[in-house]
């Protein structure tokens, strides 16, 4: 078997991506491209143009403003995905007066509007897993067994580690997820072979690490390192009330975890690469290796977005 390797990086780049259901999302400076494999084998491609906003120029805030475009985009491509690598399995089944109803009568403001709220549910059931959940059980904890100041930060910080990194191996068990995952690592050696400049094959990018440091894995688990710390400074007279000062301190957590990141992805120090190993530890548990016809995918993905001047895609 030939040896994986992870080769000098030529430059860094802003083009990224997405896995998604049977196929791959990557976004670069201008353009978005969306890749899927049908049931027939062939690969569906959608593209749209990249706007540019005002908040990309602004600290703290861009982080919020983009995640939140993020969450929306994310889930509108998953959503298309699974529209066309399932069609045609349900040909034959009569659709239901339900589906009826909604193909006749809502429109797309209506769709967005259920993606919107969607990705919203999606939003909640993070903050109570990952915020309200940890603070709970540290605090009933609290009432049986005396506990000091300290000693709840830390208790509390374990089960939100605990908490995060056991729903990420539940969600690896499933043959869907574990699929996506897979996407995942073709997407990221893609890139990797991109940055390393050489041509895209299926030969060369097989040989690069499906491991990158600028992923949004590496997001997730600066957010979770980064609110231990932040949080550390609330008080604990009241456990209902240091929730409600979380979520009021939530949009800064996000803002500050962004300019962490985009700042590592920048800068190749030590402390980069420090703050950088978690969220490639962690993609252990989210990119598996692709097949060649994922790789085959990522290639369609990611050719279109590609700018023609590589500097206008510098990170």
């Amino acid at each position: 078997m030939q040896q994986e390797r992870r080769p000098t990086e030529k430059f860094r780049t802003t083009v990224g991506g997405q896995a998604l259901m049977e196929g791959i999302m990557m976004r670069g400076p201008k353009r978005i491209c969306c890749a899927v494999r049908r049931p027939d084998g062939s690969i569906d491609l959608t593209e749209e143009p990249v706007h540019s906003h005002w908040y990309n120029r602004v600290p703290l805030v861009r982080g919020v403003c983009n995640m939140v475009e993020s969450l929306y985009k994310g889930y509108h491509y998953l959503m298309h995905a699974a529209d066309i690598a399932l069609s045609g399995e349900e040909e034959e089944e009569e659709p239901s007066k339900l589906d009826r109803w909604l193909e006749e009568h809502t429109g797309p403001r209506f769709q967005s509007f259920l993606m919107g709220i969607s990705a919203f549910a999606g939003v909640l059931l993070a903050i109570f897993l990952f915020v309200f959940l940890p603070t709970f059980l540290t605090g009933m904890l609290g009432n049986v067994v005396e506990l000091g100041r300290w000693p709840r930060v830390i208790i509390e910080a374990a089960l939100k580690l605990a908490l995060f990194l056991s729903y990420m191996y539940l969600c690896t068990r499933t043959k869907e997820i574990h699929r996506m995952f897979q996407y995942h690592g073709a997407e990221h050696k893609t890139i990797a072979c991109y940055e390393a400049g050489e041509p895209l094959t299926v030969e060369n990018i097989r040989r690069h690490s499906r491991f990158h440091p600028r992923c949004g894995t590496s997001f997730l688990i600066l957010v979770i390192l980064i609110s231990i710390f932040l949080y550390a400074v609330l008080p604990w007279t009241s456990t209902g009330l240091r929730i409600l000062y979380k979520l009021a301190m939530l949009p800064l957590l996000v803002g500050i975890s962004y300019e962490v990141l985009k700042w590592a992805g920048r800068s190749n120090s030590l402390l980069s690469r420090m703050i950088s190993q978690p969220g490639l530890w962690l993609q252990r548990l989210t990119t598996f290796e692709p097949t060649d016809d994922m790789i085959e995918v990522a290639i369609a993905a990611v050719t279109p977005v590609l700018p023609d001047n590589p500097e206008e895609g510098r990170w």
